[in-house]
């Protein structure tokens, strides 16, 4: 595992989170070391700042695409839809944005490993907050333990959510964890998602105490069951 992170802080952080989950990991502080570290050592999951000296993160992720197959994960506090839609372009496998959750960050980590067949140890798929659960191997979701069908968009909203009940989500936020799944939603379709989640995961959409609205912020999923 590679990590390229030019903030040392944030590196040490990620590395210990990856550490705990049997994972060997290289850390690097600057694009070009990152690619060199990358051709060398073939990590099975680049987990890649964009922000990074001397290269930044989107020409590594085009050169270790024009070289290689390495899944990439980028993380970066650039949140913008232009942002998302260029890593995703450049043939990123996931985008997550600053501040994340370290929790949420591994599930993501072992969603791409699990895409690419570079899993190692079994995991349990569940993501959990409250009455909702999320599993990212079998792509489902369930509501006190009855299945709910959604589409991708709203499976990755729920999948965020859940990996940090209780936070406040920006709708901006939210876009990003589509990951470029609908390439034409804007932050408003996200108000579009939320309403059709209440509708498959409240008893009363109109009166939600599951997914709530935090005005003039955003949105969080409560981690209290009912």
């Amino acid at each position: 595992m590679l990590v390229a992170e030019d903030d040392e802080m944030q590196a040490e952080l990620i590395r210990r989170s990856l550490t705990s989950e049997g994972h060997t990991v290289t850390v690097v502080h600057d694009g070009r070391a990152a690619l060199d570290a990358a051709r060398r050592l073939r990590p099975d999951l680049v987990v890649l700042d964009l922000m990074l000296p001397v290269l930044d993160g989107f020409e590594v992720c085009r050169a270790l695409r024009r070289d290689d197959d390495i899944p990439v994960l980028m993380l970066t506090a650039r949140a913008t839809e232009d942002d998302l839609l260029r890593g995703l372009d450049l043939g990123a496998d996931d985008y997550m944005t600053k501040p994340y959750s370290p929790r949420e960050l591994m599930a993501r980590v072992r969603t791409v490993l699990r895409r690419g067949g570079r899993a190692g140890r079994e995991d349990d798929p569940w993501v959990r907050a409250g009455a909702i659960a999320v599993d990212l191997v079998r792509h489902e979701v369930r509501c006190d333990g009855a299945p709910v069908e959604c589409t991708p968009a709203e499976f990755a909203i729920l999948l965020a959510m859940a990996a940090e009940p209780e936070r406040v989500f920006s709708r901006r936020q939210l876009l990003a964890s589509t990951r470029g799944i609908d390439r034409a939603s804007t932050e408003r379709a996200v108000d579009v998602h939320i309403m059709n989640l209440r509708r498959k995961i409240e008893d009363d959409p109109r009166r939600p105490a599951r997914l709530l609205t935090v005005f003039g912020v955003g949105y969080k999923l409560s981690a209290r069951r009912g």
